[in-house]
């Protein structure tokens, strides 16, 4: 078995707006240079069926956000998020795309996946979205593996930049779900201090401050590891956000392309002892795009060592 890349077509149709960080260019690079690895599998996203969003978020919200989407022009769901026409297959394929790899995993069609999709989706909330996100992608897979695969321990890593409030939010109060972040603090979206815990001790905040060295942040994660060593879950979703890079525009952290390996190597040492290797990663931030090519390689790289 190997790594699969899970992609749209209409990642590219999403359009934001001139100047708008949240790009299509940031899927476009991406998979240009990942196509320059020939040991990769190449899939795209399934269709599904829409109720299982009403898993994860609201009904209303659901109905909210199908309406919402324009015949023409933009329409900001806030000061932040941008939706258009293109926006409404590319919201639904991107959720499309880690059921995808969460059933090709299942059915071992390969070992693990990386999902180069946009829009991101770890700040949108029970019924909220906001920070470019719509549907909360990574949530819905969790529910997904629930629902339908009998899951009770899921852990979600969060290595994005900014905290991302709407998973933490959907999963606060549910044991089956272990949600760790690491992100800048305080910082956007203003939540993931170390006091937000869960109701069953399954949040785990990692708050660290603007300019943390890369020696300090994978100091930090050991403090990951330990949580997943003591929680064994039975799967393990990334929300992968490259956006804590030195170069990117958005955040202050300081790490390096390689330091994404080293993370997602780490981790999947882990996931070898505790979970027969079942990684599904997704795309969540990362906005400089040379910065971002290199460090999704990096972590598809150590996905691939796994295999």
């Amino acid at each position: 078995m190997s790594t699969a890349i899970v992609t749209s077509d209409t990642s590219i149709n999403h359009e934001t707006g001139l100047g708008h960080p949240e790009k299509p260019d940031r899927v476009t690079t991406v998979i240009k240079n990942l196509k320059k690895n020939k040991n990769l599998i190449w899939k795209k996203n399934k269709k599904f069926d829409s109720k299982i969003l009403d898993f994860t978020h609201t009904p209303e919200y659901v109905e909210q956000v199908e309406n919402s989407f324009p015949k023409k022009g933009l329409v900001f769901l806030d000061a932040d998020t941008i939706i258009s026409p293109g926006s409404k297959d590319a919201t639904y394929d991107a959720v499309g795309s880690i059921i995808s790899a969460i059933d090709g995993v299942e059915n071992k069609e390969f070992k693990n996946a990386f999902c180069a999709v946009r829009p991101p989706g770890h700040h949108s909330e029970k019924e909220k979205s906001m920070g470019f996100c719509i549907y909360n992608n990574v949530a819905v897979g969790a529910n997904y593996l629930i629902k339908k695969y009998s899951y009770k321990k899921i852990a979600i890593i969060d290595f994005d930049v900014h905290h991302g409030n709407g998973t933490q939010n959907i999963f606060y109060n549910n044991e089956k779900v272990l949600y760790i972040s690491t992100h800048q603090y305080p910082y956007y979206p203003g939540s993931g201090s170390d006091k937000e815990k869960g109701i069953h001790n399954n949040i785990f905040n990692i708050p660290l401050p603007a300019g943390t060295t890369s020696q300090e942040y994978l100091n930090a994660y050991e403090s990951v590891l330990k949580k997943i060593k003591d929680f064994r879950p039975e799967f393990i979703l990334f929300s992968a956000g490259f956006d804590a890079h030195k170069d990117d525009p958005l955040a202050q952290l300081q790490l390096t392309s390689e330091d994404f390996y080293e993370i997602t190597k780490r981790t999947l040492e882990y996931a070898k002892i505790n979970c027969n290797s079942k990684v599904v990663s997704i795309l969540e931030g990362g906005y400089d795009l040379n910065a971002l090519a290199e460090s999704t390689n990096e972590h598809v790289n150590a996905l691939l060592e796994f295999n």
